[in-house]
């Protein structure tokens, strides 16, 4: 059943192509490593913190720093988001000092997705009523390691219902596919059933973020485009952690899917370190704002 998913869209990932194309990208990374993409790169980021000990101090603590930002660095721009858990998109959509900056949570039951619908959706719901313009959730592993990708596709688009207008992004948990042609599936998958970004990793598992499996869902995303005419968004997180790493990653997004996907509307990084690495590499000396 996974092969009718990718002949339906006409894709097969080839592994020699990508792995030429990423030595190009790799031999070709200092260039580009220029003040104007680091500091976009800086606008991408969705600032996170999904800690077993977040509190409300500590994620207002976060929210004030964004505001002294504006204060102490004006020349920076606002990141994308702020990502926390549901629980705390209220305060962080009250403190908040731009609608410009836009609360993100995660929600569907992550990092796990292992629960019923019903909970997984009412959460949704919970998030975006209280405060969350973005919403993060993970696909169903147990269904779609089973092949059974009716449910796995059935169940975000059920998510996809209960966000209503907010952006949802589907987290694919690449590192747990392992191979490039069931990342392609997930990320068709995905997409076809609502997905307005699809996002590499969850941060909580072994293996998460890898040029390999970027360099996939870009194509994937590409191929949707061409064939639905709907521009995806695509989302690098896990383990992505300085100015180098961010730099992979956008040189991936432009060379695969152009310049007009490299804006906060369709290329984010799921961070919670990445901010500092950036400030230090754009002000030449070591910065810790974060």
């Amino acid at each position: 059943m996974m092969n009718g998913i990718l002949d339906k869209y006409g894709y097969v990932p080839d592994r020699e192509k990508i792995g030429r194309a990423l030595d190009l990208i790799a031999g070709n990374l200092d260039q580009m490593m220029t003040r104007e993409v680091l500091m976009n790169c800086f606008s991408l980021m969705d600032l996170t913190t999904l800690k077993p000990d977040d509190t409300a101090a500590s994620v207002a603590k976060l929210v004030d720093k964004v505001t002294a930002l504006r204060e102490q660095y004006p020349s920076y721009p606002l990141p994308a988001s702020i990502c926390v858990y549901p629980n705390f998109a209220s305060l962080v959509a009250a403190r908040r000092c731009s609608p410009e900056l836009h609360v993100t949570t995660v929600a569907g039951c992550f990092p796990s997705s292992q629960s019923f619908p019903e909970v997984k959706a009412r959460e949704c719901e919970l998030a975006v009523l209280n405060g969350a313009d973005e919403v993060d959730i993970v696909l169903a592993l147990n269904a779609f390691l089973d092949e059974d990708f009716t449910r796995a596709g059935e169940e975000i688009a059920l998510m996809r219902r209960a966000v209503g207008a907010a952006t949802l992004k589907v987290i694919l948990e690449t590192g747990l596919l392992v191979s490039v042609e069931k990342i392609a599936a997930a990320s068709f998958l995905a997409m076809e059933n609502g997905a307005d970004f699809i996002k590499t990793s969850t941060g909580k598992v072994e293996v998460n973020a890898t040029p390999i499996a970027a360099f996939v869902m870009c194509e994937c995303i590409r191929r949707f485009y061409e064939i639905t005419g709907k521009k995806v968004g695509f989302k690098a997180a896990g383990g992505i952690s300085n100015d180098r790493d961010a730099a992979v990653y956008y040189a991936i997004v432009s060379s695969v899917l152009g310049k007009e996907w490299l804006d906060k509307d369709h290329f984010r990084f799921g961070v919670s370190r990445l901010g500092n690495s950036l400030m230090s590499a754009i002000e030449g000396e070591t910065v810790n704002f974060f």
